[in-house]
């Protein structure tokens, strides 16, 4: 895991604030037509909004194929051989490149960055671009109204046997 270069695309304030999986599919898409990349590999979920949505939005953007809940990538002839997480096990596809991956907690596993290797990426380049660079606004189509807690739930109640759990059901209503 390392790079020759990076490019951060500033946005702040108000425009950071509305920045949903919709508007970071759309600077991906522009920085895969900009820097004419091959392949797009992305998490699988953010962890603010559990959405999973920014692969395969970028996927369509681009008109792409993807590979989603990767836990494999190997490069063959003809493309990628991915094997995917689903419900029922593993699937394994083959996806042609340009493609968007969206990674599986056990895609790999992250080696921990020694001091000279910190060092040595302290002088890989960074790029700063902002969106207007890319053509794009973070104007959203979405607006928060409002966030509202749960309402407390009461206190169960213990039961000891199954005799004294249908009682406590009929009481209720439930049976």
């Amino acid at each position: 895991m390392g790079v020759d270069r990076g490019i951060h695309v500033e946005v702040s304030g108000k425009d950071y604030e509305s920045l949903g999986p919709l508007q970071v599919s759309k600077v991906l898409a522009a920085l895969a037509k900009k820097e004419k990349v091959d392949l797009i590999l992305v998490g699988k979920q953010a962890i603010d909004d559990d959405c999973n949505q920014t692969g395969q939005m970028t996927a369509a953007l681009l008109d792409w194929p993807q590979g989603t809940f990767v836990s494999e990538v190997s490069i063959g002839e003809g493309g990628l051989t991915v094997t995917r997480e689903v419900d029922g096990g593993l699937e394994t596809i083959k996806v042609q490149v340009p493609a968007v991956l969206t990674s599986d907690l056990r895609l790999n596993e992250p080696r921990y960055a020694t001091l000279p290797n910190i060092m040595k990426a302290k002088k890989k380049r960074i790029d700063k671009l902002s969106l207007g660079d890319l053509a794009l606004s973070a104007g959203g189509n979405l607006e928060t109204v409002s966030v509202v807690e749960p309402p407390t739930r009461s206190a169960g109640v213990k039961v000891e046997n199954a005799e004294e759990l249908v009682q406590k059901l009929r009481e209720i209503g439930h049976i």
